[in-house]
């Protein structure tokens, strides 16, 4: 996101928390333009005094626990942060903005908010009934930006992204966490890739495209919320023959197994996502296939991988 807006010519501020935070050397490689300043979704002043720092004109709440898996072991944490937070985002700006407000805001709202789906594909006009408390937190936070655009006026909109994957994610997220054991088993680093549920289906996209969405929906006259989705399913299983196809392997089943430890307690079957409000609306359509984009990140992790390795 830091990328595109500095691309577009924009002054990008990225609020981070804490001290050591372990990210900053890796955004501040990648995005050398980008200016830090503290701030917590956990404490209302500090994002007073952050907007009223910077006077924003854009603000993009990416901020969140996303880890499902993690938000049932921390229920509360992830309420507090990925729910509340988005309520003490929108209230900052509701203060620091005052009576004619200019400031623009845009919530990270999720797929997993649907959950376990009641209708296939899912658009704007879905019932949610999410899943986890990562996706009742979310649920929050969507609905709370609906209220703040609707009670106080202000610009507020939310992107209901469904997955969105690059190199950079994180390696407890199972695209990476399969893209980076593949270029392991490849180098001859590691002998198996242990899973959870091989036939639980998500719609996959490009973070890169993604962000472009984000972007085009504050750009428009009026604040509107869209599903921002590839329209393809794929499962594990495809993700799988994708990223050992990657490096020429056709067969990974003696590589790969099914450890119960990576359950959910609660699944969330398939989830597909139909942006045509998005494609109508926007003009906006993904560019990089569920393909390429498996292929990218498997190729980011060899070149990773190996440096790592060449080095010792």
């Amino acid at each position: 996101m830091a990328q595109l807006l500095v691309s577009k010519g924009y002054d990008v501020y990225g609020m981070v928390r804490g001290q050591n935070n372990p990210k900053v050397e890796m955004v501040q490689e990648e995005t050398p333009e980008l200016e830090l300043v503290d701030g917590d979704l956990q404490d209302l002043s500090s994002l007073i005094a952050v907007v009223e720092a910077v006077q924003p004109d854009e603000v993009y709440n990416l901020g969140a626990i996303s880890f499902v898996a993690l938000s049932f072991r921390q229920p509360e944490l992830t309420a507090d942060i990925t729910g509340l937070g988005v309520l003490r985002m929108l209230e900052a700006i509701r203060v620091v903005g005052g009576v004619d407000n200019k400031i623009r805001f845009y919530q990270a709202s999720s797929s997993e908010m649907f959950g376990q789906v009641r209708q296939t594909p899912q658009t704007e006009m879905t019932p949610f009934h999410p899943r986890s408390p990562y996706g009742v937190a979310k649920v929050f936070g969507h609905y709370i930006t609906v209220n703040y655009r609707e009670a106080h006026g202000l610009y507020a909109c939310s992107g209901i992204c469904f997955n969105h994957e690059s190199p950079r994610r994180g390696l407890e997220f199972v695209t990476r966490k399969v893209t980076n054991a593949v270029a392991r088993i490849q180098l001859g680093l590691q002998d198996k890739l242990s899973l959870g549920n091989l036939d639980s289906a998500r719609d996959w996209g490009f973070a890169g495209d993604f962000c472009e969405a984000m972007w085009m929906m504050l750009q428009q006259d009026e604040a509107e919320d869209y599903v921002i989705a590839t329209g393809e399913t794929h499962t594990i299983r495809d993700l799988l023959d994708a990223a050992f196809a990657a490096v020429g392997i056709d067969d990974w089943t003696p590589l790969v197994e099914q450890d119960p430890r990576f359950m959910r307690p609660a699944e969330v079957d398939i989830l597909t996502g139909d942006a045509s409000k998005a494609r109508d609306r926007l003009g906006w359509k993904p560019k990089v296939a569920f393909p390429e984009l498996v292929e990218m990140m498997v190729a980011h992790d060899l070149a990773v991988e190996s440096s790592r390795h060449n080095h010792h």
